[in-house]
């Protein structure tokens, strides 16, 4: 892998040692199933080439410093294992910091500091998972220097909490799980409420996926994510006093139709609709994969598109139209968007170019 090697040489020129460990984690971009993870749904993600290296070795004391090739100077950021703390500061590298923190608060014996350096591929910013394409390179690093018997979801539900309580963004576990479970030419559908999980083909000769640059800036802390969070709990609750039942997706289609007036207020009872009819269709997806039909899969993507531009609104103007553009295109299966569907914002001809595994080398 060049782009390892070169990362090693400039650990040994930035910290005057060789690293003991180099790890891989990929971004991600999402089939099907948006805004399901943190509703006890499922999701249907597939790893990228592109993703986050890390090299690291372990220190005699507790100082951690991290340092990444991707930002103009690489100038070494340092802090210790004595003062993580979520919140604390603001940069990059409270992504890197916060699994460290995860480690440590989970009783995994994290005594002695570290020196880290990163270099990624994955666009900041779009939609790709970049961040959890770090913390999960991150968790590789910490299991291989420690020797941790730990094993991909678990690794990947600690990156969780650490974009959960260190960095505060309220993410489900969506991408970290695909992150750290990512499979060459497979797609993972994942029921986030058990971390059941099961590859579906992607690698197909006939078919590639594209993912559109909308030129938008994707940003979850900078979004209305948490907003729209809050508003599908604020739905649960309503739905709660109607009947049992703990995660919106664990309804089906024909339940939420039966009770959907619980829900009082019209927006949370559209960001609820779209947790329902989302998850029936990844659940489909699943199916129309497997059976190798690729339209059915189109037209659930269309679908899915549809549902988070109208109920869950959090589409706009420029991925509406590429989503339109693509549904009138010649040669799209089922006249949909992959791209509009997981509202990334970068080209990729994705056709023979599978995702590769997290690994730790």
């Amino acid at each position: 892998m060049q782009q390892a090697d070169m990362l090693r040489d400039r650990f040994q020129s930035l910290y005057g040692a060789a690293p003991a460990c180099v790890s891989f984690a990929p971004g991600r971009v999402n089939l099907i199933g948006e805004h399901t993870d943190y509703n006890g749904g499922h999701v249907f993600p597939c790893a990228l080439p592109q993703g986050t290296l890390c090299a690291a070795r372990l220190r005699e004391d507790r100082a951690l410093r991290f340092c990444t090739l991707n930002a103009a100077g690489s100038r070494v950021v340092e802090t210790t294992l004595d003062r993580l703390a979520p919140g604390s500061r603001p940069g990059w590298q409270r992504y890197a910091e916060g699994v460290v923190w995860a480690f440590v608060r989970a009783g995994h014996a994290v005594e002695r500091g570290a020196d880290l350096l990163f270099w990624g591929d994955v666009p900041v910013g779009a939609g790709l998972s970049s961040s959890a394409s770090l913390e999960v390179s991150v968790a590789l690093a910490l299991r291989t220097l420690f020797g941790f018997d730990l094993s991909g979801p678990e690794l990947a539900l600690l990156s969780q909490q650490a974009e959960n309580e260190y960095v505060g963004m309220n993410c489900g576990v969506m991408d970290q799980f695909a992150s750290a479970m990512g499979r060459e030419g497979c797609a993972v559908y994942l029921d986030t409420a058990t971390l059941d999980y099961e590859y579906a083909p992607l690698d197909r000769p006939d078919v590639g996926l594209v993912i559109v640059d909308s030129r938008v800036k994707h940003s979850l802390a900078g979004s209305a994510y948490n907003d729209r969070r809050r508003e599908c709990e604020r739905a649960l609750r309503d739905l709660q006093a109607a009947l049992p039942v703990d995660a919106l997706c664990r309804l089906t289609p024909a339940e939420w139709e039966e009770y959907q007036a619980a829900v009082k207020d019209p927006v949370c009872r559209r960001r609820a609709r779209h947790a329902v009819t989302e998850n029936a269709c990844t659940k489909q997806a699943l199916l129309a994969l497997k059976a190798g039909d690729i339209a059915a899969l189109g037209r659930l993507m269309k679908e899915s598109h549809v549902s988070l531009r109208d109920d869950y609104e959090v589409s706009c103007p420029e991925l509406d139209l590429l989503a339109e553009l693509a549904w009138d295109a010649p040669g799209v299966p089922g006249r949909a968007s992959p791209a509009a569907a997981s509202a990334a914002a970068w080209w990729l001809w994705w056709s023979r170019r599978p995702g590769r595994a997290s690994s730790a080398v």
